[in-house]
């Protein structure tokens, strides 16, 4: 038997019991030149591995204790390294080898989530790459936290700090590169980073400070620019929590979701449950509007006021935009409002809270209450947004040594804003010439926060970027599927595939042709905003 949970931040992670799976299985051995074993020891510049040991496929491999691991879908050697840059520092680094056989001869470094502290989330893409012939490279940015949403660790510690914003994944990368030589005897051929959410802040803060790192990056609903974004989700937590009576309940997010259906589903000529742009979608939530006291089957004044306010986002004292609003059409779908704007644990609050407290205060009794956007936000971009924004868009660094850029984004993704990565990657096309050949932004109709939705959510990222760096035409189609469970069909576990559709190169939309299954991508064609 198998189960799934959310994390706390609404980063998947699998509990995987029962027999073939959960069993420890005896280590396959090594067969590469000087052997996995060997590796131990090996000086990494800052640092060195502390541990080399083969794994056999079907073994559990645990990346934090106390926690459950994943069945290794292939065998190899796991590098175990520590990396210690400056005083304060401390950077935990994994790197998986597969058999030389078995080797590819290209990297996959990969991101992490929330505020890090383990290696769980890199694990997942670590251990697909594994799969497909990729080394691997993952890290737990530099700390360890009791779980994806803890700040605590950053108090009055500015060398964690700058692990997180920038420097582990730079580190790890060049200690990947080591070990990958002095495993195998070829050399390494090509290296990609793929991570979502912070793993996207990951991703394009590798483009922009460390060019040469990586030759090709996927960036999935980057959590940028950070102290914007952190403020905005205090901003978000006090609209929502600030008076009581305007809070809105699980049980109405049904009545937001199913009106906004009602009235924008079919505008893109399929009623199937998907928005396909919801910004076309001036949904007004004022149409549920009680005539007269509460009811479970209408919102309150207050009520209708903090929807507005979540759709709209965020505004300055004066009326100007600070940061973009959340979406209509999945209201109601487990991990979107209820998980990171409206519930009763609702993420933006903590992740606010924490970050206000250990990177910007340095006060652990701070709390919302205090909060001031002007002021808190002045203040935590003046202290952290060199370390932590990575929403510079001149990637001409990395553009210029042959460099490709994929980013998408869940358009009913509630944690982060989708409208924020169209505008960065605007910002992008504007700043760079090339631009036009080498970045691409896919925007996934039904898709909440990085996965999961009602919309078709899983999709060939690796094989993408791998065919486009390899000297392929750059992405304007690519295939998502639907399964009846997608972390198990992200996760290449047995699943069953519900729907397919195309992923359109922004601002390209699907449109179906008019015959055939509107489950099946083949009846459907990328055609301009707009047209039929």
């Amino acid at each position: 038997m198998k189960s799934i949970h959310l994390l706390s931040a609404g980063v998947l992670a699998l509990v995987v019991t029962g027999a073939a799976e959960g069993r420890r299985l005896s280590p396959a051995p090594a067969r590469s030149g000087g052997g996995c074993a060997a590796l131990a020891g090996l000086a990494l510049g800052n640092g060195s591995v502390v541990s080399a040991t083969p794994v056999g496929k079907g073994t559990t491999i645990d990346t934090e204790p106390g926690k459950p691991g994943l069945p290794a879908a292939a065998p190899f050697c796991r590098v175990q390294a520590v990396l210690t840059p400056v005083p304060g520092s401390s950077i935990k680094v994994e790197v998986w080898l597969p058999e030389l056989a078995a080797w590819n001869g290209k990297l996959l470094g990969a991101g992490n989530g929330g505020f890090g502290g383990s290696l769980m989330i890199p694990s997942l893409t670590m251990r697909g790459g594994v799969a497909r012939g990729y080394a691997a490279v993952g890290t737990d940015m530099g700390h360890v936290g009791s779980g994806d949403v803890d700040g605590k660790w950053a108090l009055n510690a500015p060398e964690k700090i700058r692990d997180f914003g920038w420097r582990a994944n730079h580190l790890g990368a060049e200690a990947a590169k080591r070990v990958v030589a002095a495993y195998y005897p070829r050399p390494l051929a090509a290296s990609y980073f793929h991570g979502c959410s912070d793993g996207g802040r990951e991703a394009l803060m590798e483009a922009q400070r460390f060019p040469t790192d990586y030759d090709a990056i996927v960036a999935g609903a980057p959590a940028i620019p950070w102290t914007r974004m952190t403020s905005a989700f205090a901003a978000d937590a006090r609209i929502s929590f600030a008076r009581p009576e305007a809070v809105i309940p699980n049980a109405k997010l049904k009545l937001l979701q199913d009106a906004a259906l009602a009235q924008c589903d079919a505008k893109d000529g399929v009623a199937d449950g998907v928005i396909d742009d919801p910004r076309t979608c001036r949904f007004d939530p004022g149409v549920l509007l009680c005539k007269a006291g509460d009811a479970p089957s209408c919102l309150t004044a207050p009520q209708v006021q903090t929807a507005r306010a979540l759709y709209r986002g965020v505004r300055t004292a004066d009326g100007k935009p600070f940061y973009p609003g959340y979406m209509p059409g999945a209201e109601a779908v487990p991990g979107t409002w209820d998980l990171w704007l409206t519930g009763p644990n609702a993420q933006h609050g903590r992740f606010s809270t924490d970050f206000m407290r250990y990177m910007v205060h340095s006060d652990p009794s701070w709390d919302l209450a205090r909060f001031d956007l002007a002021r808190d936000y002045a203040l935590a971009k003046r202290l952290q947004g060199a370390n932590l924004d990575a929403d510079n868009p001149d990637l001409r660094s990395f553009f210029g040594r042959g460099g490709k850029l994929l980013m998408y984004h869940g358009w009913q993704d509630a944690a982060i804003a989708p409208e924020n990565t169209i505008d960065y990657f605007t910002r992008v096309q504007r700043t760079n010439r090339a631009a036009r050949d080498s970045a691409r932004l896919f925007m996934m109709p039904g898709v909440s926060h990085c996965l999961a939705g009602p919309g078709p959510n899983v999709f060939d990222a690796l094989g993408t970027i791998d065919a486009w760096h390899q000297g392929g035409a750059a992405p304007e189609r690519i295939m998502a599927t639907k399964f009846d469970n997608d972390l198990f069909g992200y996760l290449g576990f047995p699943a069953k595939p519900v729907r397919t559709r195309p992923l359109c190169a922004y601002p390209k939309v699907a449109r179906w042709s008019g015959t055939g299954s509107t489950d099946d991508a083949a009846n459907f064609t990328c055609t301009a905003p707009g047209k039929p």
